[in-house]
């Protein structure tokens, strides 16, 4: 297919070329060695207060949100309480713990619990 009957977006990415490959030597001279991180599964990350600790490895985290009145613009508080897996029985209730997803460990329990931020006074 001749230039002429190319697309003005076929053509401009076509004009667009690759950068040259550096030798593999100066790549790997360049290139930091960098330790595989486990990153949490979801990009979201809720911080919440534990509720219920009750049952074995779920915690129960109450998050909280502000969200505008459409009409008076008053800031109202909205909750949602989500079931999270706590695999070591770290967090206790009245704690600040933050949550990521993860996949489907039961009906209702979908979050794992990362970290615990701040302990409750006992």
């Amino acid at each position: 297919m001749s230039a002429a009957k190319k697309s003005p977006a076929k053509a401009a990415a076509a004009a667009v070329a690759a950068p040259a490959a550096a030798p593999a030597s100066d790549v790997a001279a360049a290139a930091p060695v960098v330790a595989k991180v486990p990153e949490p599964r979801g990009d979201r990350v809720l911080t919440g207060r534990v509720v219920s600790d009750k049952m074995d490895k779920t915690v129960t985290v109450l998050v909280e949100r502000l969200v505008r009145h459409e009409s008076y613009g008053k800031f109202l508080r909205r909750s949602t309480k989500l079931l999270a897996h706590d695999e070591a029985n770290v967090a206790h209730e009245g704690d600040t713990v933050t949550i990521t997803p993860c996949r489907p460990l039961s009906r209702r329990k979908s979050w794992k619990l990362l970290a615990v931020v701040e302990k409750a006074a006992s």
